[in-house]
């Protein structure tokens, strides 16, 4: 696999987590992943300490520099707004072209896997007239769908995964990644996934997980996939 586009139900839903978790997995077995989060919101370039940049560069074990810092995430805007919106208050209008020619000139690296992080959900504006769904049909790439254990997680998954589906770019997983403070558990989540979603590769991911190696199978970044729910 070339590439893989991680997307979500929503924000905050643990996106860069699960893609740093996926970087050090890989890495740490001699394959050179790269990530690349194409648009960013709500970025301070002032202080970019603990931003998600900084933690995907950190995942790759390189530093914060301005040249690393352009290479993981080239469109960067003030707002924490939808990129569309956060864009125009800078006097930009994101074309989607814009942004899959960042991508795919990313993609023609050879060095290992490239990790392309969305920006919110895969309903989220990314470009003028677009969706980061629309990014994920444009490309071709395989994705893969981080969704919560909060209250209406498993509503939001579900919709999700239709929309992703009715397009024809169903996600080859779900990450489940247990969100804090749930009043659901991680385990009823799964279990009301598998009832809902049979068949679909689910992979639960606790919190703090430092494991992702059923997660990278999952999603056929390494050994045999992991079993659906």
């Amino acid at each position: 696999m070339s590439a893989l586009f991680i997307t979500a139900t929503g924000t905050d839903c643990g996106k860069t987590f699960v893609t740093a978790g996926l970087l050090r997995h890989l890495r740490a077995r001699s394959l050179p992943a790269r990530a690349l989060k194409p648009v960013v919101s709500g970025f301070d370039e002032a202080s970019p300490g603990g931003s998600d940049p900084a933690e995907l560069l950190a995942a790759m074990g390189e530093p914060m520099t301005p040249q690393t810092l352009a290479a993981v995430a080239p469109l960067r805007f003030k707002a924490p707004l939808a990129a569309t919106m956060a864009a125009r208050l800078e006097g930009r209008n994101l074309g989607l072209g814009e942004i899959l020619n960042v991508c795919q000139t990313a993609m023609q690296d050879p060095r290992g896997p490239l990790m392309i992080e969305g920006a919110g959900g895969v309903m989220s504006p990314l470009a003028e007239g677009a969706t980061c769904l629309d990014a994920i049909k444009a490309l071709g790439v395989p994705s893969l769908l981080v969704g919560g254990t909060y209250l209406g997680a498993i509503s939001h998954t579900l919709t999700a995964l239709a929309a992703m589906r009715a397009a024809g770019c169903a996600p080859i997983a779900i990450a489940v990644n247990e969100s804090e403070g749930s009043i659901v558990s991680l385990a009823a989540t799964m279990a009301e996934l598998a009832a809902f979603a049979p068949g679909v590769v689910a992979v639960a991911i606790g919190r703090g997980e430092r494991d992702f190696g059923a997660l990278a199978r999952g999603c056929g970044l390494a050994g045999s996939p992991a079993k659906s729910v």
